[in-house]
């Protein structure tokens, strides 16, 4: 269980560093093929570009982990804590069906590109698993955002405490703990 629960919580961090590891010694290794030994390497473009692909299908779900996506805040800046709640709710339902509908038809086009066995060009790699980023980053994402909704529910029911903040509030919070931070240095 305590493995679960730490997995449930750095999921997305664990492959989004392993993707940026590979991906920016991808694109070191070339640069020094290319400008120190005067000749460069046919599948390290490649490569990186496959990481950077599955870097933003999870890099989605990060953001909907730690409330970092994008979104339209001037409507919270004129509503009361509890409305806030509900329409930030209203906003997660909205982008769970977007996902959802992602995850099916993202799905659909990976599966039938496995099937027909498509390989990239320089690394010879299905090119079914770089589209199955699309599902499975997406369907990452929606469980992130249902574990949202919950929590969210949960607040507006039992009086919970959760925190909705515009973009705003949150620059203002993390500049401040910065000069706290610096005053006790």
């Amino acid at each position: 269980m305590k493995t679960f629960k730490w997995l449930e919580k750095h999921f997305e961090e664990i492959f989004l560093v392993i993707f940026t590891v590979i991906m920016v010694t991808a694109i070191f290794v070339q640069v020094v093929m290319r400008y120190v030994l005067g000749s460069s390497l046919a599948w390290s473009e490649e490569l990186a570009r496959y990481c950077f692909i599955w870097l933003v299908y999870l890099g989605i779900s990060y953001g909907v982990k730690k409330q970092r996506h994008i979104k339209v805040d001037i409507i919270l800046l004129f509503l009361k804590d509890r409305w806030k709640i509900v329409v930030n709710i209203l906003a997660n339902v909205i982008f769970l069906s977007f996902a959802i509908f992602v995850v099916v038809y993202g799905y659909d086009i990976a599966k039938t590109v496995l099937t027909y066995g498509q390989k990239s060009p320089a690394l010879q790699i299905p090119m079914g698993l770089v589209y199955l980023a699309t599902p499975v980053g997406m369907g990452v994402t929606a469980l992130r955002l249902i574990q949202q909704i919950v929590r969210q529910v949960r607040t507006l029911i039992n009086n919970e405490e959760f925190d909705v903040k515009t973009e705003q509030e949150m620059i203002l919070e993390n500049s401040q703990l910065a000069n706290d931070k610096e005053k006790k240095e």
